[in-house]
């Protein structure tokens, strides 16, 4: 089958590998239709992220046809078409019991940092992912949903990680209404969740962002105010002049670990990799947000130290809440929203790319080439309509 193929920091490309096979009673195997390319690839496309091992198959965005099932699965037949969470989740555990999908214990060797992942290094499982003809998708009576009739693929697409991870950013910030909500990043996951914010009855959403197309993009889509941070001499004095001298009620990180706007993080932290990651983003929030405000971080870091100002939050009082988006969670209602028309999720898909153009969809995404904000690969035989 052809699937993308990690070489090294910058370097993937399409190749032929052998089609997956149920190892287990409870896998499935699932014939991709659709696969993103998230911002948190980038991280790994950029060698941020630990123990990501050459051969890997990137994608933990991907929606597609069951073919095959194993004979413990119950929930899923071939021709069913499935929308997979990013989480690999077991449904049983202490975690999972308590809907922390994102946290699962049985799923991941490295399961004291993080659940496990489809396509995210060997960190996250060693899962490969859904950048391929064909993937292996295991406990496959608790990941995969099936795909409402009336539901096109490219909203679909954006359930399985984009527009769940947007909408826990908006929900972990506990907006209450009229609330000031700032989002840093105007990226699909930023959009997601300043459109979220709405949902949830902010008064105003405000997102930061420094690449025009991006900021124009967020206008257009969230309705929203928008800030260069280019412009910005000192971004907690700005935004507490934007409020009334008080701060944002809230703050979401939706950027992570390659934030730009301080060389001294950049260098420190993404090109010396002497902290895990440039966390400008983090300190921006801290001291933006209000006095007893709250700060909601779904943007990735690496698992070693970061300099952060936790005196500041500390002093001040803040709640920080972050997680990996527990995806399966937040799925009734946001398909609910999608049928309701409140929010067209495909809408922030600006590349179809096809699967064996895989390279160069990469280096659009990380350079932000052609106003990409979300591209999509499509594997051979795949119709778009």
């Amino acid at each position: 089958m052809l699937a993308m193929n990690y070489r090294g920091p910058y370097r993937v490309r399409a190749d032929q590998k052998p089609e997956p096979r149920i190892e287990h009673p409870n896998d499935a195997i699932v014939r991709v239709t659709r696969a993103c390319i998230c911002g948190s690839d980038l991280h790994l496309y950029h060698g941020l992220v630990p123990d990501t091992r050459v051969g890997t198959t990137f994608g933990h965005e991907f929606t597609g046809v069951v073919e095959e099932v194993g004979p413990s699965v119950q929930n899923l037949q071939p021709g069913d078409r499935v929308l997979v969470p990013f989480n690999v989740f077991c449904g049983s555990c202490y975690f999972c019991s308590k809907e922390l999908y994102g946290n699962c214990h049985e799923t991941n060797p490295q399961a004291t940092a993080v659940g496990g992942i489809y396509g995210y290094s060997h960190t996250a499982g060693g899962y490969d992912g859904g950048q391929a003809e064909y993937v292996r998708v295991p406990l496959a009576d608790v990941g995969p949903t099936v795909i409402p009739t009336d539901m096109d693929l490219d909203d679909a697409v954006m359930l399985t990680d984009a527009f769940p991870t947007g909408y826990q950013a908006a929900e972990m910030g506990q907006i209450r209404e009229g609330d000031t909500v700032v989002v840093f990043g105007a990226g699909p996951v930023g959009l997601f969740a300043a459109k979220s914010a709405w949902l949830l009855g902010a008064g105003r959403v405000i997102v930061v962002d420094h690449v025009e197309y991006r900021l124009e993009f967020a206008r257009r889509f969230a309705q929203c105010e928008t800030l260069d941070f280019r412009t910005v001499r000192d971004m907690a004095e700005h935004i507490k002049k934007m409020t009334d001298g008080l701060g944002a009620d809230v703050c979401i990180d939706a950027v992570g670990c390659e934030a730009a706007g301080s060389a001294l993080h950049s260098l420190t932290g993404v090109k010396l990799k002497l902290q895990g990651g440039a966390a400008i983003v983090l300190h921006w929030c801290i001291n933006s947000v209000r006095k007893g405000g709250v700060v909601s971080i779904v943007g990735v870091y690496g698992p070693t130290f970061n300099a952060i100002p936790i005196g500041n939050a500390v002093n001040k009082g803040l709640t920080l809440r972050m997680n990996q988006a527990s995806v399966k969670r937040h799925l009734p209602r946001l398909i609910e929203h999608i049928q309701a028309g409140r929010v067209k999720p495909s809408e922030v898909i600006t590349h179809h790319i096809p699967l064996h153009e895989v390279s160069d969809a990469y280096h659009i995404f990380s350079s932000k080439l052609d106003q990409c904000i979300k591209p999509v690969l499509v594997p051979p035989r795949v119709r778009l309509n």
